[in-house]
């Protein structure tokens, strides 16, 4: 069964190019990104990784603190980094997990709990499934999940925005629409009655029908 939105984020240790970590120590009162890779030294991971280099400064701004994961060691993963600074023009700074015993790959449902044996035995291919985005709230329970194919690179320009939407929906009881943007109007929740909304929206909203209830986006 994968994990649920709204399920508590397994703890764990685990080795990283930054050291060992408890998981949920580390993660403290911020929000957390883990997102996981098949294997080292692959084309698409390599784009990635120095895509998330780059925007670490914008997950900063938000609070949000970014962890990789890879089955392969965290000796291997420095040598990578090597790589990924001469492509991409930035190396991982954050950490990256070393998953040899596919501890956090199986708690995270990405691998079946009979995997066992020598990462460097593995392919990509059989690692396929560790292609994921976790967001994590401070409160340690998932808020997002996307799982993406090896062949599809992810987009973190979505991320960012999808994590915009999630810090605004849980400190106000709105709801964000499609191809939102901040800035841009959100929907009163469903939770809240006309009545308590007029308290909260005394200059009224849109409503192009009764259950879309349309208003400018809270500070």
């Amino acid at each position: 069964m994968a994990l649920q939105i709204g399920a508590v984020a397994p703890d764990f240790e685990a080795d990283t190019t930054e050291g060992k970590i408890k998981f949920h120590d580390w993660l403290g009162d911020s929000w957390g990104l883990l997102f996981s890779h098949p294997k080292d030294f692959t084309p698409v991971c390599t784009t990635e990784l120095g895509a998330l280099a780059r925007l670490k400064p914008e997950f900063d701004k938000r609070g949000v603190k970014l962890m990789g994961l890879s089955v392969d060691p965290v000796d291997k993963h420095a040598k990578w980094s090597e790589d990924i600074r001469e492509t991409q023009g930035a190396a991982p700074n954050y950490p990256m997990i070393g998953d040899t015993d596919y501890n956090v790959s199986k708690l995270y449902d990405m691998l079946p709990a009979a995997v066992s044996g020598d990462p460097s035995k593995r392919t990509a291919a059989d690692n396929q499934t560790v292609r994921n985005v976790f967001v994590i709230g401070p409160d340690k329970k998932i808020k997002l999940v996307l799982v993406y194919p090896m062949s599809t690179g992810r987009n973190f320009q979505e991320i960012l925005r999808a994590i915009d939407s999630l810090q605004l929906t849980s400190k106000h009881n709105v709801s964000t629409p499609s191809d939102w943007k901040p800035g841009e109007d959100v929907i009163i929740s469903g939770s809240v009655s006309d009545e308590q909304a007029k308290s909260i929206y005394p200059q009224g909203w849109k409503s192009p029908k009764p259950y879309i209830r349309i208003v400018a986006q809270p500070k």
